[in-house]
């Protein structure tokens, strides 16, 4: 019997790597032949080699640039019509884009799309008309979209990008879910927690507050310092825990942050890690006050982790955290909010505990990496149905 085969798309390769890690083995073991397509990159080869499939290279640029995303176009088509998929499968903005239409072009009968977070948003002028105008064209081109996100359905529909009828979230949301059985706190071990700890000048009575991503602006980390900075979390066993790179060329840090971050003793930056477990497992609290997001992985791992969360109400997070029961939320840029609810929690132990207690379940029954790819495989069959 024939595989039917399937085309997965990403601008750049290391999309293609962790974005959809471990989809493309699962799919292939399920009935399909599956072909990664995306830019040229050691990454492709890790893709190829890791997933057991086979993967083409074809140059994609991330920004608006029109000669070379016709050049794209022309590749996938004479990609397509050679290889002749049932289902092409985009991911990020330009591969969607380029990717929809070479398949709309080609005559591929299935056309997905997964939106996993809206970066024009926040755009303006005629810079926002334009990408206005090529997220239309890529829902048309396409014969069904996936918000990762109830919040992204909602979005797209707000903004006229597509009809009703062409959305869909698959299961509860995200990409890719996350595994449970690698974000697992029984995984590091208690010797492994006091040596980080010893390390990080952390004393056993301390509570500590951690936040996991790019420390920029419109992450939160102004709201999250000057929050921190407040007396009354300034205990003598409160600390704060940053982890991730910084990014001062695109969405820099205020003055007066940077200034108390390097001042302040309580405040702890470790840079970016490749592990971020660990760093769960001897905090008491994830802080997240994003802006804007898709569906934040960050947030899944934390509360497969066993921590309880406050994060913002934006779309990804307010649907992730349950208000009260494994999470808090606040708005979006409110500092004071922000300061209230870091304070009720550490003030109050038995809450805290209860909240961290239902973190791990909410996330091991809605947002399991192999219940994410099965509803995508029910998806797939669903369409190669009708």
């Amino acid at each position: 019997m024939n595989k039917v085969k399937l085309i997965r798309i990403t601008t750049v390769p290391t999309s293609l790597k962790i974005l959809l890690k471990g989809q493309h083995r699962f799919m292939s073991e399920n009935g399909f032949d599956v072909i990664g397509i995306s830019s040229s990159g050691e990454e492709l080869q890790d893709v190829e080699r890791e997933e057991n499939i086979r993967t083409i290279a074809v140059e994609m640029t991330r920004t608006i640039s029109p000669f070379k995303d016709l050049k794209s176009v022309w590749q996938l088509y004479k990609i397509f019509k050679k290889e002749k998929p049932q289902i092409v499968h985009t991911h990020t903005p330009k591969a969607g884009t380029v990717g929809m239409l070479a398949a709309k072009l080609a005559g591929v009968p299935h056309r997905l799309h997964t939106v996993a977070g809206l970066p024009l948003l926040v755009a303006k002028g005629k810079k926002r008309k334009l990408l206005d105008f090529v997220e239309k064209i890529t829902y048309r081109c396409a014969t069904k979209i996936y918000p990762n996100s109830v919040g992204l359905y909602d979005i797209i529909l707000e903004n006229k990008y597509t009809s009703k009828g062409k959305l869909k979230v698959i299961g509860e949301g995200s990409s890719n879910g996350i595994d449970t059985s690698h974000f697992n706190p029984a995984l590091i071990s208690e010797q492994q927690k006091q040596e980080l700890k010893n390390s990080l000048g952390i004393k056993p009575e301390d509570f500590l507050f951690v936040f996991v991503g790019r420390i920029v602006a419109d992450k939160g980390i102004n709201e999250l310092v000057a929050a921190f900075k407040n007396s009354k979390l300034q205990v003598p066993n409160s600390k704060l825990l940053l982890v991730g790179d910084f990014e001062t060329a695109l969405d820099p840090l205020l003055p007066e942050t940077l200034k108390e971050m390097d001042t302040n003793p309580n405040i702890i930056s470790v840079g970016y890690q490749s592990d971020v477990r660990p760093y769960f497992a001897i905090s008491d609290c994830l802080v997240f006050p994003s802006y804007r997001e898709g569906f934040p992985n960050v947030v899944m791992q934390a509360g497969a982790m066993g921590l309880p969360s406050i994060v913002t109400d934006i779309n990804g997070c307010n649907e992730i955290v349950k208000d009260g029961f494994n999470g808090l939320i606040i708005p979006a840029q409110n500092q004071e909010k922000l300061y209230e609810k870091m304070l009720f929690l550490l003030e109050n132990p038995e809450k805290r505990k209860e909240i961290a207690d239902n973190s791990r379940q909410q996330i091991v029954e809605n947002y399991e990496r192999k219940y994410i790819w099965n509803e995508l495989l029910k998806e797939y069959h669903t369409l190669l149905n009708k």
